[in-house]
């Protein structure tokens, strides 16, 4: 049975908790991008353009959990999915933490993201699990407002505890959010899958799954064109800490730049909502893409004629996040109609192979980096072409 109204946490608490539990990504990604000069200058200093992969290799790891966890819940309960993945992004962050050599950093920055995948996907399990509908929704959009504050802010917080104490306590700090996170969560939400409601994890169920959603035409185009999508954020993200402190020379005031983008970014989502229901989901997808595609076109050529302006860099990379928050709920929600009947695994297949494909297409786009924003905004201006040709061609 469902819980009961007076099981449940009140609803401002059970927000702050999924946000929570979401910001947990985000926080994973966004406080270490002030840390990467400092990181390559003392573990990777021959190759410092390979310290980018530290946030690629979290990435992957996550894409890799994302296939399993949501299943995983169905059969053991949510909480102890979330708790032991937990306790893995924890060892993961002790180990990089310590880490003397930048393979012993990947790999731990790996099993990072191998266990914020459970908190990733189960903490929608558990919205589901209480709410449906439009309330639902209503919780989700709350949630999801809180943890568009996050990137805002985890420069900021990046930086203040690597001027004080190292970027090694970066990791430190990783485990101290989780360990609220997931503290909160043990002693205040009750498990919202009871016993006669789980499902038995079978692998061979999750391999059909997979067959029928790739079936379907337009659950392969919307993946793929996550998977493009991604990886433009994910190889923007690689660069945009050099790009404003070599490139730009404001290494210093990123956190506020950041945060700036990270803002203006967000609002995409608010807008996406009030115009979704008039221009439907694959025109907004287009608008998305097909505006970032002219405008790195045009920074490309800017870049191989003359020096890019900094303010024309400043829209091109907020143009970036806004683009995404235009574009990925709505390819979500194109690959998921068909199938309804599956949507817990579905989710789960779209998440974890659009995530994994995405770091393969951010790595190169990171390590192309020279010093300036040519070679992302050529990467770019194809990945969003591409991608524009899917949807507009393949989704008549």
């Amino acid at each position: 049975m469902p819980l009961s109204p007076s099981q449940r946490l009140s609803q401002p608490e059970f927000i702050g908790l999924i946000a929570m539990l979401f910001a947990m990504v985000a926080f994973s990604i966004d406080a270490i991008l002030p840390a990467l000069p400092d990181i390559a200058a003392e573990i990777s200093p021959d190759a410092p353009n390979r310290a980018q992969l530290i946030l690629t290799s979290f990435v992957f790891g996550m894409g890799l959990g994302t296939l399993v966890t949501g299943p995983l819940s169905d059969r053991f309960g949510r909480k102890p999915v979330i708790l032991c993945g937990a306790a893995l992004y924890i060892l993961g962050a002790a180990v990089a933490w310590q880490a003397s050599t930048l393979n012993e950093m990947l790999a731990a920055r790996v099993v990072q993201g191998l266990g914020v995948a459970g908190p990733r996907v189960v903490a929608l399990a558990i919205i589901r699990d209480i709410y449906e509908g439009r309330r639902m929704a209503q919780i989700m959009s709350y949630a999801m407002m809180i943890f568009t504050l996050v990137p805002a802010i985890a420069p900021f917080m990046g930086a203040i505890i690597i001027d004080a104490f190292g970027w090694r306590m970066i990791f430190a700090a990783f485990i101290l959010f989780c360990l609220i996170a997931t503290t909160w969560l043990a002693l205040r939400q009750p498990e919202t899958l009871p016993p006669e409601r789980r499902q038995p994890f079978a692998p061979r169920t999750l391999a059909r799954a997979t067959l029928e959603c790739f079936s379907h035409r337009i659950f392969t185009l919307s993946t793929l064109t996550q998977a493009l999508t991604f990886g433009m954020l994910f190889g923007t993200l690689s660069s945009i800490h050099p790009l404003f402190d070599d490139t730009f020379g404001r290494g210093e005031s990123f956190p506020a730049w950041f945060a700036l983008i990270a803002v203006i970014g967000g609002s995409a989502s608010i807008l996406n909502a009030r115009l979704v229901i008039a221009l439907g989901m694959r025109r907004m997808i287009l608008f998305g893409l097909g505006g970032l595609t002219c405008l790195s076109a045009i920074v490309a050529l800017t870049g191989l004629i003359a020096t890019i302006p900094f303010p024309l860099f400043m829209l091109w990379a907020t143009a970036i996040f806004f683009m995404v928050g235009l574009v990925i709920g709505n390819l979500n929600a194109l690959a998921m109609e068909p199938l309804g009947h599956i949507a817990g695994l579905a989710a789960s297949v779209i998440g974890a192979s659009s995530t994994v494909l995405g770091v393969a297409l951010a790595i190169p786009l990171g390590l192309a980096f020279n010093g300036t924003p040519v070679p992302l905004a050529i990467g770019l201006s194809l990945l969003s072409f591409t991608g524009f040709l899917l949807i507009r061609l393949g989704l008549r």
